[in-house]
């Protein structure tokens, strides 16, 4: 009979890939997401195939190497930068008889040491038990049907479909609760847009130093520490711009690449902050040789989340390793494009702040729209905005709606809608009424 082993800390890590040999950068990442985790890296097998083995991923001659390896190291536990099948992971159990994980179950296990608020840690139990019903599976023998005749039936399928239902209605109970918890972040975001309160989202790849940088613009007191994903938890504070302008400061979790499905799922909630922002910092660390890799990784998953057309503004941190001065570029409408900043030192927090300020000082336009019966969904997305003010029912169906948002946010919805120009109306401007004693 095989039970699944308990996961221990010793660990031997498996750079596997089938696009050819990983990178020296990409099995540099791994290892750290794998110290993040509490693993203590006792040995590591890099394995190349032009096509994954069915049963192990791996080759059989790879596998032995593993197996050595891990008897040599007294190892609890064998880590896969390559994403494993759920029969693959099972299989390669068996042979190693120890725990086998993969990259995103590595990532899942770091969020959940992480997570610290309510909505965190339902965040990352979500994530958990949508990545664990793909592994439900044969992953134990106890719970396979038994075969052979009467009185030989066993309740194994039974119990494979009773922890299906009950991780089933978990998923349900998890989902109704971040659905609960969305609506009251959604209800906040249009009150600080009706307020015309900006908001800037802060994201960018782990430890490029956001919550360094969120510390330093607003005194939060972010937790920080030199590792990947050390926060989590949203963290949503008012950050005062030059003359007396405001704007709300959103940090959001960091990006890595290949983020598990399950979990931009689970977090997209968390975000929505980033999809809904007026602006998007995009932090940048400017020491890493690999960065325009890391760009490229944080754009591709913000246009997951439909936030690629979210204005930005590139924020190139850690200067100070590279004995760079701070300083700013615009773009050909001169608001600030780039800024090179150290968060750590406080270098170029004022051109950053300065470069916000120019960015969202837009023009913010007072519109009718006018909607058919038929385009219910635009109306519904108006009001998540926040952009609308009032609205009247037509008698021949539809609505008329006032709306007073930034022309360029108007300008977006409108042509990602594919909305006609003619269906906006200028709101009259309303003359004062004369005084009673005039």
């Amino acid at each position: 009979m095989f039970e699944r082993p308990q996961s221990g800390e010793r660990a031997v890590l498996v750079h596997a890939s089938p696009d050819g040999l990983p990178e020296e950068s990409e099995r540099d990442e791994f290892a750290e997401l794998a110290r993040s985790a509490g693993a203590v890296i006792a040995a590591e097998l890099v394995s190349s195939r032009r096509k994954p083995e069915p049963r192990y991923f791996i080759g059989k001659g790879k596998l032995d190497e593993l197996r050595k390896l891990i008897a040599d190291n007294e190892a609890e536990l064998v880590i896969s930068s390559a994403a494993l099948s759920p029969s693959q992971e099972r299989n390669l159990e068996k042979e190693l008889r120890c725990r086998v994980l993969d990259r995103a179950g590595l990532i899942l296990d770091i969020f959940a040491q992480r997570a610290r608020s309510f909505e965190g840690k339902l965040q990352v139990e979500l994530a958990q038990l949508q990545h664990l019903s793909t592994r439900l599976v044969r992953g134990w023998t106890h719970l396979e049907r038994q075969k052979g005749g009467i009185g030989l039936r066993g309740p194994g399928e039974t119990q494979l479909e009773t922890d299906r239902r009950l991780i089933g209605k978990r998923i349900r109970q998890l989902t109704e609760r971040l659905d609960h918890v969305a609506t009251r972040r959604t209800v906040n975001r249009r009150n600080r847009m009706r307020a015309e309160i900006p908001t800037v989202a802060l994201v960018g790849y782990t430890n490029a130093g956001k919550s360094t940088l969120f510390n330093a613009l607003t005194d939060a007191g972010v937790f920080v520490e030199d590792q990947l994903f050390a926060t989590l938890d949203p963290t949503v504070r008012r950050l005062d711009l030059p003359e007396g302008e405001r704007v709300v400061l959103a940090d959001t979790v960091g990006f890595v690449r290949d983020l598990p499905h399950e979990l931009i799922a689970a977090f997209r909630s968390t975000l929505q902050e980033a999809r809904e922002a007026d602006l998007i910092l995009h932090l940048i660390d400017a020491s890493d040789p690999n960065r325009w890799q890391r760009v490229r990784q944080v754009n591709a998953v913000l246009e997951q989340l439909d936030a690629g057309e979210v204005p930005q503004i590139r924020v190139y941190n850690k200067t100070d390793k590279l004995d760079r001065k701070p300083r700013s570029t615009d773009n050909r409408e001169g608001e600030g494009r780039a800024v090179w900043i150290s968060a750590i030192t406080g270098e170029g927090l004022p051109l950053l702040k300065e470069a916000i300020a120019r960015r969202l000082r837009q023009k913010t336009v007072h519109r009718f729209l006018h909607l058919d019966p038929a385009q219910g969904r635009h109306r519904a997305k108006l009001f998540e905005m926040g952009a609308v003010i009032s609205e009247d029912i037509l008698d021949e169906g539809g609505w008329t709606l006032e709306l007073k948002m930034a022309e360029k946010d108007l300008r977006r919805f409108l042509k990602r809608e594919n909305l006609a120009d003619d269906q906006l109306v200028p709101v009259p401007v309303k003359k004062t009424a004369p005084a009673a004693n005039e």
